[in-house]
């Protein structure tokens, strides 16, 4: 039974292959987490999940999506996130974040608002991109980062990943997906600058490769580091798998042990060609030609579906979101149909 197989990454054992992938929940105050992230994460760990990665957490006001996204830019954020951590790490599943700056895309409604740039004087905030490219037609027009812009980004993600640590966070995840500031610096079609982080692959990789050596330097060498990316732009001249699969073989060397592969977020109005498990060869072709673990996400439901994806080779680990969010338990209902064992906790022993 190969989704129920524990999976090494550094010091840490994962139980099993199930990993909660992060899911932004828009309802902080302040960047602050509260009850609801507690019994949200909490749930997926006592549901039996392996790992439960939070919600894109900004590393700067400004890189906030939303005023309702969490943050780790301050101490009391910090201390805001200790008990949720070590309620997921007492249920047997470990704890990560992702951290995440969200550029352009930055100063946005929540999603049941409508989801679109927010109205003058509901949060207002300069938001900062690689160029002066707005997202899409009727959004601000973002600020193009500067070198001391750049340099804040980077003590801005090496800050937020001490903070994480010293919150009780076990993984850091890397968010340079789904159109955000990270990605918009690797896609040609956000990154219209003519310096050394503009052009060339190697140049459009630059701010990536230095985040990762910033926060490599203060994450231990003892806890996995991981890194979320979109294979494809799903847009002709932007991003593809190919420089995908060349920038994760870059990354490795730097100390990145897995990549969450997504798609998609940069550029709005393509067409995706949606059907259970779409993104899965791009984490096999990435998995197969970079040679490092990789984690498959995207409608995955199914738990013989998820069993095939980890029996066959295709990623190590499989992602879960919106299925999670219709079933927190999804892991003890998958290990029921695969016939696998999953510890449950002692209160709730007497149900299985």
């Amino acid at each position: 039974m190969s989704l129920f197989t524990p999976f090494t990454q550094r010091s840490l054992v994962l139980r099993n292959r199930i990993v909660i992938a992060p899911m932004c929940q828009y309802s902080a105050i302040d960047g602050l987490p509260d009850d609801w992230h507690l019994v949200h994460l909490g749930s997926r760990a006592a549901g039996g999940a392996a790992l439960v990665i939070s919600e894109a957490t900004a590393v700067s006001a400004e890189g906030r999506i939303s005023p309702g996204d969490t943050g780790l830019w301050n101490e009391a954020q910090r201390v805001a996130w200790q008990p949720i951590t070590r309620f997921i790490r007492g249920q047997g599943a470990i704890a990560g974040v992702q951290l995440a700056h969200a550029g352009r895309k930055a100063r946005a409604q929540r999603p049941w608002e409508g989801g679109g740039p927010l109205p003058v004087g509901q949060g207002d905030w300069t938001t900062v991109a690689p160029s002066a490219l707005p997202f899409d037609q009727g959004w601000h027009t973002p600020q193009a980062l500067d070198a001391d812009g750049l340099r804040k980004v980077i003590a801005d993600f090496r800050a937020a990943a001490e903070r994480a640590l010293m919150a009780g966070f076990q993984l850091v995840e890397l968010h340079a997906a789904h159109g955000y500031l990270l990605h918009q610096f690797l896609s040609p079609l956000s990154n219209r600058r003519s310096d050394e982080y503009g052009g060339s692959f190697e140049n459009r990789t630059r701010l990536v490769c230095e985040v990762i050596a910033a926060v490599r330097e203060v994450w231990p060498a003892e806890l996995p580091l991981w890194l979320r990316i979109s294979a494809t732009d799903w847009a002709e001249g932007g991003w593809d798998i190919e420089q995908s699969v060349q920038l994760a073989q870059q990354v490795k060397a730097l100390g990145v042990d897995l990549i969450d592969v997504s798609s998609g977020g940069l550029v709005p109005h393509v067409k995706i060609p949606l059907a259970p498990g779409y993104q899965v060869p791009f984490a096999a072709r990435i998995r197969r030609e970079a040679h490092i673990a990789t984690g498959a996400v995207g409608l995955i439901t199914k738990a013989e579906q998820a069993e095939a994806i980890i029996a066959n080779g295709d990623a190590d680990v499989v992602l879960i979101a919106r299925e999670s969010l219709r079933d927190p338990y999804f892991p003890r209902r998958a290990a029921h149909l695969l016939d696998a064992q999953v510890e449950a906790p002692v209160q709730y022993r007497r149900a299985w």
